[in-house]
């Protein structure tokens, strides 16, 4: 593990590089102690607050957690796919709400991806998935339901088709398409559209799924991604005209 003091990058960034790049590659194990503070100052000539931040960055990616005690210290993380689940939907969350990035474009990313799920989730699907699926419907046909609470229902539901897949990598993935994507898209249109017409699409989608019919599951995709997006443009519209 090296550092280039010459460099004008962040030294704590490059000791957090460093010692990245030696969990990546297998010289730092799974569950292995990090030298302590004092071990790394030493090791790269840099003070015991600068390897301090760069473990707090570690930290910061579920990279290392930190154990009190004497036997205590920094460690390299166990990660898991649903552990990674949390970091995926902040960081696709903040690249949405941080660069400009269209509505539309959003949008085809995100049923683009789940629509190349869908044809395997309908080989794969269980019972587990397809009750959950089927109780969000229900949920969503609730005349209380709130106008928030039906947006989360219809995060939940599309989870669920993704989780169908049986696939930790494509569900890990699809976090943020369906954990940040669908959340704005919910926002920006869920003034103006018919629950009854989106409720209809689930049906369709959880019996298509249930029949193991791809091709159907692809469709009525294809059928929500297409009104999201005419809901979008037609909400600007109003608000453009309104503002002339």
């Amino acid at each position: 593990m090296k550092i280039d003091p010459s460099s004008s990058k962040d030294l704590s960034v490059q000791i957090a590089q460093a010692i990245r790049d030696a969990i990546i590659s297998g010289s730092l194990r799974v569950d292995e102690r990090l030298p302590s503070e004092t071990e790394l100052s030493e090791k790269f000539a840099v003070s015991r607050p600068t390897v301090r931040e760069a473990l707090k960055r570690l930290a910061a990616q579920s990279l290392i957690r930190t154990q009190r005690g004497a036997s205590g210290g920094a460690f390299v993380n166990r990660l898991t796919y649903e552990g990674a689940y949390g970091q995926q939907i902040t960081t696709s969350t903040l690249l949405l709400s941080m660069n400009a990035v269209s509505f539309e474009t959003a949008c085809e990313a995100r049923y683009a991806l789940e629509r190349a799920c869908a044809p395997i989730a309908a080989q794969r699907r269980k019972e587990e998935q397809l009750g959950k699926m089927r109780e969000q419907i229900a949920r969503q046909t609730a005349q209380a339901l709130s106008d928030e609470e039906f947006c989360a229902s219809d995060v939940a539901f599309h989870r669920a088709l993704v989780d169908a897949a049986c696939n930790p990598v494509l569900s890990y993935h699809l976090a943020g398409a369906v954990e940040a994507m669908q959340p704005l898209m919910n926002m920006i249109t869920f003034t103006a559209r018919s629950r009854i017409k989106i409720v209809a699409l689930h049906h369709n989608i959880a019996d298509a799924l249930e029949a193991q019919d791809a091709t159907m599951v692809d469709r009525d995709l294809q059928e929500l991604h297409r009104y999201t997006v005419e809901l979008a443009a037609d909400i600007i519209a109003q608000k453009t005209r309104s503002s002339a």
